[in-house]
């Protein structure tokens, strides 16, 4: 439900706030660092974004070298945060289900070099003599 409070514009007295120079230098800085949005510094403040663009326009030092920062969202930079971690632990497990597959590769090799027996079945290899389909085995009259 919103805030009744946002909609009584009427009952409020008309007044003009000055932030000085200094004010307006250090939360441009904040800007340009990363350290606090544009959205941040309008809630805390009560300035409007057009207020903190005209800040940032005559106070940041990447304007007047006219060099663009991009302002992406804290949100956009969480989620590229989780996915990096995320891409992180599939690499791990990848890693380590790599590993296991060459203990078990090793393993076979090994077990097949002590009993003289072919475990591993190579492509295009027969069944086993010791396997022959029946009518009984497979059920089919």
């Amino acid at each position: 439900m919103p805030n009744v409070n946002y909609f009584d514009h009427e009952n409020k007295p008309d007044y003009h706030r000055y932030f000085s120079e200094e004010f307006k230098k250090r939360k441009v800085r904040e800007i340009e660092k990363n350290i606090s949005s544009v959205g941040d510094i309008c809630s805390t403040y009560s300035v409007s974004r057009t207020s903190v663009y005209r800040w940032i326009y005559k106070y940041s030092a990447m304007a007047k070298k006219q060099i663009k920062q991009v302002v992406e969202a804290k949100s956009d930079t969480q989620k590229i945060k989780a996915l990096e971690e995320r891409i992180k632990e599939l690499e791990r497990i990848v890693g380590q289900k790599q590993l296991l597959l060459e203990f078990k590769d090793k393993m076979i090799e090994i077990a097949e070099a002590t009993y003289n027996v072919d475990i591993k079945k190579k492509v295009g290899s027969k069944l086993s003599s010791g396997i022959t389909l029946t009518e009984k085995n497979t059920g089919k009259s």
